[in-house]
This record gives structure tokens, C-alpha cells and sequence, in this order.
């Protein structure tokens, strides 16, 4: 395992970590009252196409899942658009089992939506720039021992704490403490994106840490 390629990895998650921050402190001297409380819908919608902007160029200049194929236009066009109907369709399906978590059906149907859309970009486009519109290698990636590079044990890692985050994120919500934050969907959102931050740092430094023991091995 190359020492560059981790320094890559840490470089660009470093990039999405600090494009998170500039979305909760840049729009402020644009946009008067603005705040992340105080306008967590606007902030929501932000932040996701900002990650998801910087995600899709960093897959662009660093293409961890490069193959030595080339693939013609038609075949880039099918996979383009595959890869936004299996993003909205992550979408519905967060959507779909946020609401079976206890989330209002009908009333906050936009909040919850949005915040469908933010753990998206957190998760199903991160598989989407990596590995493409490929459930099989979705599964591989997924399963005990799966990785195949550092950038896949990345996404192992900052999948998996977006989603705790935003589990442990809803603790507060039903206690009596009349908090601004504890409106829907706030301490969700705000726990997936800190456990998506928390996934960022660890994850390159725990490939650091473990690199003797990671052994990739092509399938």
C-alpha cells in the first residue's frame, strides 16, 4: 500500500470536511439570517449539492476506480443515467424508512425528503463515484472483509457513521428540553453530518494506522 495514495485520500477528505464547514459559514455573508438552525431547509439543500458537486470532481481528478477500459459515449451517457435514477431512487427508499422510524408521513414531507437527499449524498453517491451503478459490487463492498482499496474502506467507514449518526441524531428529539434543535429534522441531519465528517477523518487514518495488516486483493 502506497503511502501517496493514502495521502490522496486524506487530501480529499479533508476537501469534503471543509466544504461542509463553508456551507454553514459562507451563505451568512450572502444571505441575511441566515443560520443552520434557523434555516435548516435552505441549509440542507446547500450542503448537498455542494458535497455531492465536490464529490463528483474529486471522483473526476483522482478516479480511484479507474479500469483499463475504455468506454465509448453511449456507454458513459447509460451510466450517467443510471447512476441518477439509482440516486433518486436511494432517495425514496431513505424517504420510505425514515418514515417507518417514526418520521410524520404526511406533515414534514419536505424536511423529511430533504433530509432523505442528504443522507444520499452521504452514502449512495459516495458508491455511485466509486464503484458506479453496480449493486453487486455494492454487496462485495459491504461484506466482511470486501474492500478492494483504500478508497473502498473509506467508503465503508464514512457510510457507516453518516447513518449512526443520524440514528444517534434522533435521540433527542422526543425529550421535553424546547430546544430549536431538536425541531425534525434537525439533530438528524446535523448527526449525519457529523458522523459523515467524523467517517472523513478517521477513515485515512485508520487505513494509516492498519496499513501492514490491509491486504487488497483484486476478485
Amino acid at each position: 500500500m502506497k503511502e501517496g495514495e493514502i495521502r490522496r485520500l486524506l487530501a480529499a477528505n479533508l476537501l469534503c470536511v471543509f466544504s461542509i464547514v463553508l456551507t454553514a459559514v459562507l451563505p451568512a455573508f450572502f444571505w441575511k439570517g441566515f443560520t443552520v438552525l434557523g434555516t435548516h431547509l435552505t441549509w440542507l439543500c446547500i450542503c448537498s449539492v455542494c458535497v455531492s458537486t465536490l464529490n463528483i470532481i474529486l471522483h473526476l481528478v483522482f478516479r480511484p476506480n479507474l479500469t483499463p477500459k475504455r468506454s465509448s459515449f453511449s456507454h458513459k451517457i447509460s451510466r450517467f443515467l443510471k447512476c441518477c435514477i439509482y440516486f433518486f431512487m436511494s432517495c425514496i427508499l431513505f424517504h420510505a424508512i425514515i418514515v417507518l422510524y417514526g418520521a410524520p408521513l404526511i406533515e414534514s414531507v419536505t424536511e423529511t425528503f430533504l433530509f432523505a437527499v442528504l443522507l444520499s449524498t452521504f452514502t449512495t453517491l459516495q458508491c455511485l463515484c466509486i464503484l458506479g451503478p453496480n449493486i453487486q459490487a455494492w454487496i462485495r463492498v459491504f461484506s466482511k472483509n470486501g474492500a478492494m482499496s483504500i478508497w473502498e474502506s473509506s467508503l465503508q467507514i464514512t457510510t457507516m457513521c453518516s447513518i449512526l449518526g443520524a440514528w444517534f441524531g434522533a435521540f433527542p428529539i422526543p425529550l421535553d428540553w424546547d430546544r430549536p434543535w431538536q425541531v425534525w429534522p434537525i439533530s438528524c441531519s446535523l448527526g449525519a453530518t457529523f458522523g459523515y465528517m467524523a467517517g472523513l477523518i478517521i477513515a485515512p487514518l485508520w487505513i494509516h494506522w492498519n496499513r501492514k495488516q490491509l491486504t487488497y486483493k483484486s476478485r
